[in-house]
């Protein structure tokens, strides 16, 4: 009987695997970085949020005429402008930044899924699905986040990863290790640097 388990439980994790890397190798925009220090910059750009209180419901989508986002990101990730803007004023995070993070991650796709199980907008690992292989010291590394169709909404993805962001942020206290903590694993700074590339031409 047990032998019978370990060819079916095999033949499923290959599966997963082929069918996500297909996803990936399909939704996975592809920049050439461009690697200067916009540390300085990014900090200028930073101003801390107006006081007030913040809107009640973040926009859905669109591109309103006085989205503070810049106009050569590509209009997939423009389209989220109103609750990047929302998020990120309650983050006290650039807009721009967290739309640099978006261009690279997904491109604005809402339901991209990454080859190691990554989800949605700004790409974050879930509790389950092919992310809950992932073993770490104490168990499984991504026990705490949320379920892959929490990450499919795009006003939670955003919500959660520019929390994310800004904790990482606050915890490394510069943008570019934050960058390399929030990206993949094993990369060095590679995907951070793409990122700030992404951020200097916006």
């Amino acid at each position: 009987m047990n032998r019978m388990i370990v060819p079916i439980w095999f033949g499923v994790i290959l599966g997963s695997l082929v069918v996500a890397y297909l996803g990936m190798v399909i939704a996975t925009p592809h920049f050439t970085p461009r690697v200067q220090s916009v540390e300085a910059t990014l900090v200028t750009r930073l101003d801390p949020p107006a006081s007030g209180p913040a809107s009640a419901a973040p926009a859905a989508s669109g591109s309103p005429a006085d989205c503070s986002l810049h106009a050569a990101f590509p209009e997939p990730v423009r389209r989220w402008c109103g609750t990047i803007e929302d998020n990120a004023a309650r983050q006290q995070l650039d807009p721009n930044l967290v739309a640099a993070v978006m261009t690279q991650e997904s491109g604005g796709d809402s339901s991209a899924y990454s080859s190691s199980g990554a989800v949605g907008l700004l790409q974050i690992m879930p509790s389950d699905g092919l992310a809950a292989s992932f073993y770490c010291d104490t168990g499984p590394c991504f026990a705490s986040r949320p379920l892959t169709q929490q990450l499919l909404d795009p006003q939670f993805n955003i919500s959660y990863g520019t929390k994310m962001l800004s904790g990482l942020l606050k915890r490394y206290g510069s943008v570019r290790e934050a960058l390399r903590a929030y990206g993949p694993m094993d990369v060095g700074y590679s995907y951070a640097d793409k990122v700030l590339s992404i951020y200097a031409q916006n």
